[in-house]
């Protein structure tokens, strides 16, 4: 058993991969493959698995939502290219017909990504482009994130914050309580980190927030200031969840709201596991056709 290595654990009927984060000479630190979890426990308890790439063999290659995504994209070019899009009315553009229509440029909301776990932030940068939604990703230690936000919000200025990395109740909490951010190991750090995004922007339309990790205290991420965030149920979330409703309201027309239930049934983890409010998107269409890019 080495760094590195694939391995389940007894004591939860391998319920969970796990990579080997850190290997000590009795316990390990485990990080999840595809769910926010980072977990630590005794060597005996650890099964080893067969090894294989996870990032490359298992589902965090193509998510199942990546078409929905791409039909929705779809969806609003199409929208654009209608004959009512845009125009006053059909009687006005009746008589230009015949003359060809514009070609219009896409801009879909700008992403700024705080993840607390660098392997899953790079799969995540790779997603955005391919999914061609302008972000900007930085690995970020929980407890650096308030203030990473404070430097970065003025330089980015996104239109979207996720705010995400490891999380999970607590095993030894205060009599059992869930209700008490001091019951999970970085809820409170993103709630601070919510609360400082927020007070450079409070509107919840200017600037849309998703929070939160595996087992997430959701309420308290709400009331911070989120959109969007994890868990209702205090369950696991795919590592990609965040980022699925990142990118479906970076192209939801900035003139809809986002479908909640439709955003969140996208998600692996579905109601149980995010939750939010209703939002604006910010899917932008323009005219005429970028020809030049400039650089700032």
């Amino acid at each position: 058993m080495k760094q590195g290595d694939l391995v389940t654990r007894k004591s939860y009927g391998g319920d969970v991969v796990f990579k080997i984060h850190e290997l000590g000479r009795q316990s390990a630190v485990l990080r999840g493959v595809e769910l926010r979890l980072l977990a630590d426990a005794p060597l005996p308890d650890l099964i080893v698995m067969p090894q294989f790439d996870p990032y490359v063999d298992t589902i965090l290659t193509r998510p199942k939502w990546m078409e929905a995504v791409q039909r929705s994209r779809t969806a609003a070019a199409i929208g654009a290219e209608s004959p009512g899009w845009g125009s006053p009315s059909s009687a006005a553009t009746a008589g230009q017909a015949s003359k060809p229509r514009p070609v219009f440029f896409d801009m879909p909301g700008k992403v700024l990504h705080l993840d607390g776990d660098p392997i899953y932030l790079r799969k995540c940068m790779n997603l955005y482009g391919e999914l061609r939604v302008p972000a900007e990703g930085y690995y970020v230690a929980e407890p650096d994130m308030a203030d990473a936000l404070r430097r970065l919000l003025p330089q980015v200025r996104p239109d979207i914050v996720v705010i995400t990395g490891h999380d999970g109740l607590l095993k030894h909490r205060v009599n059992g309580d869930i209700a008490q951010l001091g019951s999970y190991k970085n809820s409170h750090n993103f709630v601070h980190a919510v609360h400082a995004a927020r007070q450079f922007e409070k509107n919840r339309d200017a600037l849309t927030i998703i929070a939160g990790a595996c087992q997430s205290h959701f309420e308290a991420l709400l009331q911070a200031g989120a959109n969007f965030a994890s868990s209702p149920s205090r369950v696991l979330i795919h590592a990609l969840d965040p980022l699925c409703i990142a990118v479906k309201v970076a192209y939801t027309p900035i003139r809809e709201t986002v479908d909640i239930l439709d955003v969140i049934s996208l998600t692996h983890s579905g109601l149980e596991g995010m939750g939010g409010i209703e939002s604006r998107g910010n899917y932008r269409r323009g005219v005429p056709k970028v020809q030049y890019v400039t650089s700032t």
